[in-house]
């Protein structure tokens, strides 16, 4: 009966069951769409960061990553080929590719520039990096033995194109100078001005020709799915002397992303505050008033025997079933607009001290739905407990009195 009745009152109030409803079902509209539009600015933000720089998990020598970008050549990898082979065994390993790290100038004939750079397996990174946009010439292939990949940042500040020759100069292994000649294959652009600004690519087996070393600073592995990127650091950590190798996620070597993750966590964070005080705030308001308006109709149940704790029960129970109503519309409504919405996509601006521009989505996350629900759920039960107190502990006499 409690609950037959307070579905007939909430049906009666028509205009203010839909103000009510109104003001949830926008909360959780809200919260669903910003909600899946950050949670694709951390899918796009990763994945680029992973197809243009780190791959999913880098193997390395102790200490390489404080130590080794002044030294690369102290922090070679002892039979990298043995070691890229059992890390590719592993099940959640798509593939792996070998590194080598090396800091120089580049020379054009007219003026010197120092670069970072790196020795590639280019066909396996060209696999890897599709996220890394080639704006002038082509990819960097196997086939090319002399030939290098210009960041985009190198190639203005040099002037130059695909077609060039560029001198490479760098100290090998042992101390010494060394130089090789090169042809610029293409120019690139990745996620990063700073990294485009500094870096070139040449062929693994060029780079150490420079180096007078057959070793790799770096064994880069591609995932079948980021998904499994920590089940498969810990199985790589497992085929690794722990004494002499680490191995670390693109998380862990992204501290941008970590950076970014949580700036927007925090404002989501706010956000959903904000939602959560909208929503009781106009639900309070709108109950507030009802419950004025009905006062002499509480007064007359209680008269008829009703006692205080069943119209405290009716009115949460009414405003149950408006949370329950409003929190599946707003779901319902949410989902349909991210999908009509990713059809269409969201053009962005580049982030910053990014290159490129990119497409964003609203993503349908379970949590993230679930947690728009309960959120617009509870917040209208909340909002009911107040003015159900206060209505139910109205006197008999005061209540009839409002409806003379």
């Amino acid at each position: 009966m409690l609950l037959k009745l307070a579905l007939r009152n909430v049906f009666r109030q028509k205009v203010r069951t839909a103000m009510t409803l109104a003001a949830i079902v926008f909360g959780v509209t809200g919260l669903i769409l910003s909600g899946g539009f950050v949670q694709d600015i951390f899918h796009q933000l990763g994945e680029a960061i992973i197809h243009s720089q780190t791959g999913h998990v880098q193997v390395f020598r102790k200490d390489f990553m404080e130590r080794g970008s002044r030294q690369p050549d102290r922090f070679l990898i002892d039979e990298p080929d043995a070691l890229a082979r059992r890390v590719e065994a592993l099940p959640q390993v798509a593939e792996v590719a070998a590194r080598l790290n090396f800091a120089g100038l580049l020379n054009n004939g007219r003026r010197d520039l120092a670069i970072i750079g790196e020795g590639v397996e280019p066909d396996k990174e060209a696999r890897l990096g599709t996220f890394l946009q080639i704006i002038a010439g082509r990819q960097l292939e196997d086939g090319d033995a002399f030939g290098i990949l210009l960041g985009q940042g190198v190639a203005h500040s040099m002037s130059l194109k695909p077609g060039d020759p560029v001198t490479l100069v760098m100290n090998t292994a042992d101390g010494a100078l060394n130089t090789l000649d090169f042809q610029v294959i293409g120019v690139f652009q990745s996620f990063s001005k700073d990294f485009d600004a500094r870096a070139v690519r040449i062929p693994l087996a060029a780079a150490q020709e420079l180096m007078y070393t057959p070793g790799a600073n770096v064994l880069v592995a591609t995932l079948h799915r980021t998904e499994d990127t920590d089940a498969a650091l810990a199985a790589i950590r497992a085929q690794l002397d722990p004494a002499a190798l680490e191995a670390r996620s693109w998380r862990q070597l992204s501290d941008f992303y970590d950076k970014t993750l949580q700036l927007y966590d925090r404002q989501f964070g706010v956000l959903q505050l904000i939602i959560l005080f909208m929503v009781l705030l106009s639900v309070a308001n709108s109950v507030n008033m009802s419950a004025f308006e009905r006062l002499a109709e509480f007064g007359t149940l209680q008269a008829l025997g009703n006692r205080k704790r069943d119209v405290f029960r009716l009115i949460l129970t009414e405003n149950c079933l408006l949370g329950l109503i409003g929190s599946l519309l707003g779901v319902v409504i949410g989902i349909t607009l991210a999908l009509a919405i990713s059809a269409i996509g969201i053009p962005m601006p580049p982030p910053p001290n990014a290159n490129v521009g990119y497409t964003a989505f609203i993503r349908i996350i379970p949590l993230t739905v679930l947690t728009a629900f309960l959120i617009g759920f509870a917040a209208t039960l909340l909002a009911a407990i107040f003015p159900a107190r206060r209505v139910s502990a109205t006197q008999v006499v005061d209540a009839l009195r409002q409806g003379t």
